[in-house]
């Protein structure tokens, strides 16, 4: 059976925020096909069942860096900081939300989380086998094991610049005589 939403798009709605893999309720109304509003007025009847370490309110200082890294604001508009929803939080809205798209829907974000920690939990053992090996051969595969590691480190975030530049125009000077 054909998934409901691609485990891709999922993963693209998970962020690291706070030490935390959470998914912000607007990414969230998205995929359950429903409004932002909608969403956070469910939660807030709903408030003894979203304790701090299943929702949190983002600060303003967070909402700043989400938004230089997206460089365009997909919250255009709001009047609250959003909130993130971490993986036990996004499990207990499917109880909130009570639609059949809303248990679609979570049971694929589930399995997205269960396959980012499958891939996690690959990579450390990946890292532990290398230190293995380079305890294990001498010096002269150290070269390799440092290509290995840099391959294997995942690229930093490069802050992108958009908009035009201004050139100062260098004033021109006519010559004729009138």
């Amino acid at each position: 059976m054909e998934p409901i939403v691609p485990i891709e798009v999922i993963e693209r709605k998970i962020y690291i925020i706070r030490g935390q893999k959470v998914m912000l309720d607007s990414d969230l109304a998205e995929l359950y096909n429903i409004t932002t509003k909608v969403l956070v007025q469910a939660v807030k009847r709903n408030l003894r069942r979203f304790p701090a370490d299943f929702m949190f309110q983002l600060t303003n200082q967070e909402v700043a860096i989400l938004r230089s890294q997206f460089v365009t604001s997909s919250w255009g508009g709001r009047r609250y900081v959003p909130y993130a929803f971490t993986e036990q939080g996004v499990a207990m809205l499917s109880s909130v939300l009570n639609s059949d798209r809303a248990v679609d829907v979570n049971i694929q974000i589930m399995r997205t989380f269960v396959k980012l920690r499958e891939m996690i939990a690959s990579h450390k053992d990946l890292a532990k086998r290398l230190d293995e090996l380079e305890k294990k051969y001498d010096v002269q595969f150290k070269m390799v094991f440092d290509a290995i590691r840099q391959l294997m480190t995942p690229p930093e975030p490069r802050e992108k610049k958009i908009g035009f530049r201004v050139r100062e125009r260098k004033p021109r000077y006519r010559t004729s005589i009138r």
